[in-house]
């Protein structure tokens, strides 16, 4: 065998080591992308079931808005005629404080008036006293 006979038997075998190392590799990345298509598959799969659980979703939470804006639009309605029972009570407050305040007034007045008829009362007693 010749120099060249020898380099290129060498050639070869590295050729074929690395053509077997390259179809290693192929194997894998097929496997792993055999793997990738199952779990792409997969994904779609529970996108689709999410999708669809959410469409019922919102359309349960859409009736249950409605039936709650019906609710409050109900309890609002019925707050408002309540309005006047608080107006009447307010105003109920303020008279009952109008009176309390005319009250005070009168039974100042009274004592006031007592007083000075109390004094006249023990004047004309001890003027009298001393006429006698």
């Amino acid at each position: 065998m010749t120099g060249g006979e020898i380099a290129a038997l060498i050639a070869a075998i590295a050729f074929a080591v690395l053509v077997l190392g390259l179809c290693y590799v192929l194997f894998k990345v097929a496997s792993v992308v055999g793997e990738l298509n199952t779990t792409v598959e997969e994904a779609n799969k529970s996108l689709s079931t999410i999708t669809k659980d959410a469409d019922h979703l919102l359309i349960e939470v859409e009736g249950l808005l409605n039936k709650t804006n019906t609710t409050l639009d109900d309890v609002n309605g019925k707050l408002g005629l309540t309005d006047p029972l608080f107006k009447a009570v307010g105003d109920l407050g303020e008279s009952v404080s109008s009176l309390n305040q005319s009250t005070r007034n009168l039974t100042g007045s009274l004592a006031s008036a007592s007083k000075k008829g109390a004094s006249v009362g023990i004047a004309k007693k001890v003027s009298s006293g001393i006429k006698n």
